[in-house]
Protein backbone atom coordinates (compact mmCIF):
# COMPACT_ATOMS: atom_id res chain seq x y z
CA UNK A 1 0.00 0.00 0.00
CA UNK A 2 0.79 3.92 -0.73
CA UNK A 3 0.83 6.99 1.26
CA UNK A 4 -0.69 9.87 -0.97
CA UNK A 5 2.03 12.47 -1.11
CA UNK A 6 -0.01 14.87 -1.43
CA UNK A 7 -2.15 14.33 1.21
CA UNK A 8 0.95 13.67 3.24
CA UNK A 9 2.14 17.18 1.91
CA UNK A 10 -1.56 18.97 2.79
CA UNK A 11 -1.52 17.37 6.64
CA UNK A 12 2.24 18.56 7.12
CA UNK A 13 1.01 21.72 6.19
CA UNK A 14 -2.14 21.95 8.28
CA UNK A 15 0.34 20.58 11.67
CA UNK A 16 2.77 23.56 11.15
CA UNK A 17 -0.23 26.08 10.63
CA UNK A 18 -1.87 24.85 13.72
CA UNK A 19 1.64 24.69 15.12
CA UNK A 20 1.21 21.02 16.63
CA UNK A 21 4.66 19.36 17.59
CA UNK A 22 3.87 15.55 17.54
CA UNK A 23 1.17 13.89 15.65
CA UNK A 24 0.97 10.66 15.16
CA UNK A 25 -1.61 7.95 13.23
CA UNK A 26 -1.98 4.39 12.95
CA UNK A 27 -4.18 2.05 10.43
CA UNK A 28 -4.09 -0.90 9.80
CA UNK A 29 -1.03 -1.92 7.43
CA UNK A 30 0.16 1.94 7.78
CA UNK A 31 1.32 4.22 10.78
CA UNK A 32 2.81 7.87 10.52
CA UNK A 33 4.95 9.45 13.29
CA UNK A 34 5.73 13.22 13.00
CA UNK A 35 7.24 15.10 15.04
CA UNK A 36 8.18 18.89 14.85
CA UNK A 37 11.17 20.25 16.41
CA UNK A 38 10.46 22.69 19.64
CA UNK A 39 13.43 24.96 18.60
CA UNK A 40 12.36 25.07 14.77
CA UNK A 41 9.95 28.45 14.19
CA UNK A 42 6.66 27.68 12.70
CA UNK A 43 6.33 27.62 9.41
CA UNK A 44 5.96 25.16 6.16
CA UNK A 45 7.61 22.02 6.33
CA UNK A 46 9.98 21.60 3.73
CA UNK A 47 10.89 18.78 1.90
CA UNK A 48 14.87 17.84 0.44
CA UNK A 49 15.80 19.53 -2.86
CA UNK A 50 15.60 17.09 -5.89
CA UNK A 51 11.77 16.31 -6.11
CA UNK A 52 12.49 13.84 -3.53
CA UNK A 53 9.69 13.24 -0.51
CA UNK A 54 9.77 11.54 2.68
CA UNK A 55 9.21 7.72 2.58
CA UNK A 56 6.57 5.84 4.67
CA UNK A 57 7.31 2.85 5.28
CA UNK A 58 5.22 -0.27 6.40
CA UNK A 59 6.39 -2.52 9.60
CA UNK A 60 10.02 -2.15 8.49
CA UNK A 61 13.13 -0.32 9.59
CA UNK A 62 12.42 3.83 10.35
CA UNK A 63 12.44 5.42 6.91
CA UNK A 64 12.44 9.36 7.60
CA UNK A 65 12.88 12.23 5.16
CA UNK A 66 12.12 15.79 5.09
CA UNK A 67 14.42 18.60 6.94
CA UNK A 68 13.35 22.41 8.26
CA UNK A 69 10.75 22.83 10.11
CA UNK A 70 10.11 19.03 10.86
CA UNK A 71 10.03 15.87 9.06
CA UNK A 72 7.90 12.86 8.68
CA UNK A 73 8.52 8.88 9.17
CA UNK A 74 7.47 5.86 10.37
CA UNK A 75 9.09 5.59 13.93
CA UNK A 76 10.93 2.44 14.99
CA UNK A 77 9.31 0.13 17.61
CA UNK A 78 10.12 2.12 21.32
CA UNK A 79 12.57 -0.03 23.32
CA UNK A 80 10.45 -2.37 25.56
CA UNK A 81 11.98 -1.76 28.60
CA UNK A 82 11.32 1.78 29.19
CA UNK A 83 8.12 4.18 29.39
CA UNK A 84 8.15 7.58 28.26
CA UNK A 85 5.60 9.77 30.75
CA UNK A 86 4.45 12.10 28.70
CA UNK A 87 2.18 15.63 29.44
CA UNK A 88 -1.17 15.07 29.02
CA UNK A 89 -1.70 18.76 28.28
CA UNK A 90 -0.30 22.22 28.22
CA UNK A 91 0.94 24.02 31.43
CA UNK A 92 3.92 24.56 33.89
CA UNK A 93 5.73 21.88 35.09
CA UNK A 94 6.43 21.40 38.78
CA UNK A 95 9.13 18.45 40.07
CA UNK A 96 7.68 18.97 43.59
CA UNK A 97 4.50 20.08 45.78
CA UNK A 98 6.41 23.97 47.02
CA UNK A 99 9.40 25.66 46.13
CA UNK A 100 11.11 24.57 49.42
CA UNK A 101 10.12 20.64 49.15
CA UNK A 102 11.83 17.82 47.90
CA UNK A 103 11.38 16.76 43.91
CA UNK A 104 8.61 14.10 43.61
CA UNK A 105 11.05 12.03 41.50
CA UNK A 106 14.64 12.07 40.50
CA UNK A 107 17.11 10.22 37.94
CA UNK A 108 17.52 6.90 40.00
CA UNK A 109 14.52 7.24 41.88
CA UNK A 110 12.12 3.83 41.95
CA UNK A 111 8.62 4.45 41.64
CA UNK A 112 5.54 2.28 41.36
CA UNK A 113 2.14 2.63 39.98
CA UNK A 114 -0.19 5.49 41.21
CA UNK A 115 3.37 7.34 42.87
CA UNK A 116 3.07 11.22 41.94
CA UNK A 117 5.90 12.06 39.72
CA UNK A 118 5.55 15.51 39.47
CA UNK A 119 2.60 18.38 38.75
CA UNK A 120 1.35 20.61 36.11
CA UNK A 121 -0.67 23.09 36.52
CA UNK A 122 -3.34 24.52 33.81
CA UNK A 123 -5.73 26.92 34.02
CA UNK A 124 -4.91 27.40 38.25
CA UNK A 125 -5.64 23.97 38.43
CA UNK A 126 -3.27 21.69 40.06
CA UNK A 127 -2.67 18.22 38.40
CA UNK A 128 -0.81 15.64 39.80
CA UNK A 129 0.72 13.09 37.05
CA UNK A 130 1.20 9.76 38.49
CA UNK A 131 3.38 6.89 37.58
CA UNK A 132 1.85 3.97 35.48
CA UNK A 133 4.48 0.89 35.56
CA UNK A 134 6.91 0.29 38.20
CA UNK A 135 10.57 1.09 37.45
CA UNK A 136 13.35 3.21 37.77
CA UNK A 137 13.50 7.23 36.59
CA UNK A 138 16.52 7.35 33.93
CA UNK A 139 15.60 10.49 32.82
CA UNK A 140 13.85 14.10 33.27
CA UNK A 141 13.34 15.62 30.26
CA UNK A 142 11.24 18.93 31.81
CA UNK A 143 12.91 21.79 34.14
CA UNK A 144 10.89 22.59 36.92
CA UNK A 145 8.65 25.95 36.90
CA UNK A 146 9.00 25.64 32.62
CA UNK A 147 6.03 25.44 29.92
CA UNK A 148 5.34 22.21 29.02
CA UNK A 149 3.64 21.08 25.76
CA UNK A 150 0.85 18.54 25.25
CA UNK A 151 2.78 15.27 24.65
CA UNK A 152 6.12 16.70 25.24
CA UNK A 153 8.54 14.20 26.90
CA UNK A 154 8.56 14.35 30.94
CA UNK A 155 10.11 11.49 32.42
CA UNK A 156 11.91 8.37 30.98
CA UNK A 157 11.47 5.30 33.37
CA UNK A 158 12.99 1.89 33.00
CA UNK A 159 10.72 -0.78 33.77
CA UNK A 160 11.09 -3.36 36.83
Amino acid sequence: MTVDIDNLRALLELLSEQNVAEFEHESEDVRIHIVRSHAAPAGPFAFPPGGSMPTVGFGGPTAAGGAGAGTASVSAPEPTDVLDVTSPFVGTFYRSPSPEAPSFAEVGSVVRPGQTLCIIEAMKLMNEIEAEISGTVIEVFAQSGKSVEFGQKLFRIKKA
